[in-house]
């Protein structure tokens, strides 16, 4: 596996909206290399014969029935709200993009 770089570093953390110092980025570069590694190891040891998996123990997904039910009037839902727009709850932007 190749070294992850500091541009590479800078890369992620951009698409992960976080501001790193030019320190931070030649540290994490070598905490993520290691991190890499160890991941790594798991396919190296992981045996044909097992299938892959999320979640050591089965798990079953239970669910109810999707019907519809009575439910609070839109106008009622909104009448506690900061701010309303087209019968739905008006929420300060927080990204910078349209």
């Amino acid at each position: 596996m190749s070294a992850l770089n500091r541009d590479e570093v800078a890369h992620l953390a951009m698409l992960a909206r976080i501001d790193l110092s030019q320190d931070e980025l030649q540290t994490l570069s070598g905490q993520l290399e290691q991190i890499a590694r160890s991941v790594a190891k798991v396919g190296e040891v992981a045996a044909d014969d097992v299938p892959p998996m999320s979640h050591p123990l089965p798990l079953t997904n239970v669910t109810r029935v999707d019907e519809v039910r009575p439910s609070l009037p839109v106008e009622d839902a909104l009448a506690g709200a900061p701010a309303a727009q087209q019968r739905r709850f008006l929420v300060p932007r927080i990204l910078d993009e349209e």
